[in-house]
């Protein structure tokens, strides 16, 4: 039996700042899922780098989310965020109704959808020389270990993530990075280590980021008028770029 590292969403995926600004990109409909596509605005390079942005619980069509697709796709990436929630997002859910349950019921439904639609961009952006990474917010990490356990994006990244256990670093066998925070119920310090030691031990590539001063979430919706949450979210970015750029060249 497998061990728990990341648990199940926790309060702080629940609550957090709103961001402000305009979005660049649009959304279609790809294997049955509305996707936000940000594009950058001229050719990166020889071939074409597709980004996975894998969202949390706020849902990859949430302002905030949409900026930071936004970003990427200035750093030259084709930046595709589906959205696997089907509409249902965490700040719409009633408050009488239970999220920890509600998170789970998500998960299974992203599951089964996540399937058909990763064929459909296969179908609209591979080509021989298409290069894939992933970047999996929260809910959205264990995508991005099972798509760097099976060897398809060249590298992933994983950020203040949940739903993830030992088994999901034992199979990696892709670069991975981890974007995490000094104070994170969902992944704490104990288990954070513990992934380290399994990378270590397998001889993983792997590049960890921790910020002192943020709680889980700080990525996505940290408070922009607090300078060390401004940073550590900006930073965390920046990082995931590079580590993609590095492996998509």
């Amino acid at each position: 039996m497998t061990t728990t590292l990341a648990g199940p969403p926790s309060a702080c995926c629940f609550n957090g700042f709103k961001h402000t600004g305009t979005s660049e990109g649009r959304v279609e409909s790809i294997g049955g899922l509305n996707t936000y596509i940000a594009e950058p605005s001229t050719a990166s390079g020889p071939h074409v780098k597709v980004l996975f942005f894998l969202s949390d619980i706020f849902g990859s069509l949430s302002i905030n989310n949409k900026l930071l697709q936004d970003y990427f796709a200035s750093c030259g990436f084709v930046v595709l965020g589906p959205d696997y929630l089907f509409g249902q997002y965490v700040q719409d859910v009633p408050g009488d109704v239970d999220k920890f349950a509600w998170a789970h019921t998500r998960l299974d439904a992203a599951v089964e959808a996540f399937p058909k639609w990763l064929d459909a961009v296969k179908a609209k952006y591979g080509t021989e020389t298409t290069k894939y990474t992933a970047a999996g917010y929260c809910f959205g990490a264990p995508f991005v270990m099972d798509l760097i356990a099976d060897g398809f994006v060249e590298a992933g990244a994983v950020i203040h993530p949940v739903f993830l256990d030992e088994k999901h670093f034992e199979k990696a066998i892709r670069p991975i990075l981890l974007s995490c925070s000094e104070v994170d119920v969902s992944f704490p310090l104990e288990a954070r280590r513990r992934a380290e030691d399994i990378l270590v031990r397998n001889k993983s590539s792997y590049h960890i980021q921790v910020f002192s001063g943020v709680e889980h979430g700080f990525a996505t919706r940290g408070n922009p008028d607090v300078p060390d949450q401004r940073w550590a979210k900006e930073e965390s970015a920046r990082g995931i770029k590079d580590w993609f750029l590095r492996f998509s060249a």
